[in-house]
């Protein structure tokens, strides 16, 4: 087959000087399928499975300021098996994008700018946004689940096709939560919905037959914005973090973050399938959290790690256009500084604890999903490019022995967030490869990168160059090819 393109998709973006629709930020626009791509290396003949990354594509000149979560959603798959390799995008097909491509321009202002702004009613906890489905992604029960940054419908594709299948049937009229969590042991899938209205929160449990099993509501003290989610063995693990709207500012529908640093963070622990008046609450020092790497049980302790911010509300950004002062600064990592971080909380005497892993500014962790939920040794964290959101390298971090390896990718060469993808028949926790998306602002192309995850420091084994340049973006997942075969051919039955 070679390089073929699908379909190309017609902007009418007139301004790329945005410093996030321009450079590793342009947006894409072309849908490619390809094999038989050029290879610098070998690809491994011992993993089986399925790359799969989300990027934001602003399509249409936006309404007013441009944030670069309203782009829609893209989504980048590369398929690994027997030392082979296929390479596919689609835009997501959501409700928003099929309406705006049908008049030809923007319908729903973005993260920016009032709400009044938007021509149509939305989706969301904001509730007038076009919910772009433009943030995580996972695969469950065979089929890729894309979702929105602050609650949508979720979409469902093939994660060897992209076929699209619209949105998800059990999503509850809150939506869900930009990220959700895999329980690979079982096939379940954990989600979680905020709004602005009471109770404020909602968790849930799709089973492996993706049918809705659990679905409770938690009180919260008023609207909150949590981003991230993370499970044990037995538990759920929740928060309610001390950076939210302002609540004065919200009743004057003026949707402005603010970081409130004598609230202390709490965190919710809850059965999996508990009911709501089972949760246990522990509190903690401050902070804002976008994402977990694991959690685990320890005797009476749950152990959560994740990325602690020092800065939660940074001053705004130097040197920014005008008017995108607040935004860069909220993008810029090195501003907000997040450090890997420990929290012990001990489910017989309520006593928190707290240490810190790592001094360094790092964030979007991911590990063997594999050890989700059960003790781990391993993590792997991406190394942020200072005041922009996009990551120069990869740090991995041995929790065990306090060490810690990094691999940087290059000059002017920028990666996502990688997946874990373990080697067939693995004997150890990190005996595999991380897998990402590398793009070369220099030599103007993508590729995907191929990096043994016991020893990052000797670079890749491989790299599989790309048809095009893709814009940087969020999140990315790896799903093992025999679960997803697995979950079709049950779905087929």
């Amino acid at each position: 087959m070679g390089i073929e393109l699908v379909n190309r998709i017609k902007p009418t973006l007139k301004d790329f000087h945005h410093p996030y629709l321009s450079g590793g930020w342009t947006p894409n626009y072309s849908e490619f399928n390809a094999t038989d791509m050029e290879v610098i290396g070998e690809i491994p003949r011992d993993i089986d499975g399925v790359y799969v990354r989300n990027t934001e594509n602003q399509i249409n000149e936006p309404i007013g300021r441009y944030h670069p979560f309203d782009g829609d959603g893209m989504i980048h798959a590369i398929s690994i098996v027997d030392g082979k390799a296929e390479y596919r995008n689609r835009f997501v097909r959501t409700k928003g994008f099929v309406a705006e491509q049908e008049v030809g321009h923007s319908l729903w202002a973005g993260l920016m700018e009032k709400p009044s702004r938007s021509t149509r009613p939305g989706w969301g906890a904001q509730e007038w946004l076009k919910d772009s489905s433009s943030t995580d992604v996972i695969v469950h029960a065979g089929r890729i689940l894309s979702t929105f940054y602050q609650c949508g419908e979720g979409y469902r594709l093939d994660p060897y096709t992209l076929e699209q299948y619209g949105t998800e049937s059990w999503v509850p009229l809150d939506g869900i939560s930009a990220h959700t969590s895999l329980v690979e042991s079982t096939g379940e899938l954990i989600f979680f919905n905020y709004s602005k209205h009471a109770p404020y929160f909602h968790y849930g449990v799709v089973g492996a037959d993706n049918r809705l099993k659990h679905y409770v509501p938690i009180d919260l003290p008023g609207p909150r914005l949590p981003h991230d989610i993370a499970f044990t063995e037995n538990y759920t693990v929740i928060n309610d973090l001390p950076l939210f709207w302002d609540p004065e500012a919200l009743e004057r529908g003026i949707h402005a973050v603010r970081f409130f640093p004598d609230i202390p963070s709490r965190f919710g622990i809850i059965p999996r399938y508990g009911a709501s008046d089972e949760i246990r609450w522990f509190e903690a020092d401050p902070t804002y959290v976008l994402h977990w790497t694991n959690a685990y049980e320890d005797g009476d302790e749950v152990v959560l790690d994740g990325y602690f911010q020092e800065h939660p509300e940074p001053a705004n950004y130097p040197g920014a256009p005008p008017g995108y002062e607040r935004m860069m600064a909220y993008l810029a990592q090195d501003l907000m500084a997040p450090r890997l971080h420990r929290w012990r909380f001990n489910l017989k005497t309520g006593e928190t604890k707290e240490e810190r892993l790592d001094d360094r500014t790092l964030e979007f962790g991911i590990i063997n999903q594999r050890y989700g939920g059960k003790p781990y040794r391993y993590a792997y964290s991406a190394i942020p490019r200072d005041g922009w959101f996009m990551f120069t390298g990869l740090c991995k971090h041995d929790l065990e022995n306090n060490k810690s390896w990094s691999l940087d990718f290059g000059k002017e060469r920028y990666g996502s967030e990688a997946g874990f993808a373990p080697r067939l028949n693995a004997k150890s926790e990190d005996d595999g490869y991380l897998v990402t998306f590398v793009s070369d602002l220099i030599a103007d192309r993508s590729e995907c990168v191929i990096v043994d995850a016991a020893d990052v420091e000797a670079g890749p084994v491989a790299r599989i160059i790309l048809p095009h340049r893709i814009s940087s973006g969020t999140h990315a997942t790896w799903a093992h090819g025999e679960d997803i075969r697995a979950a079709q051919a049950r779905h087929a039955s």
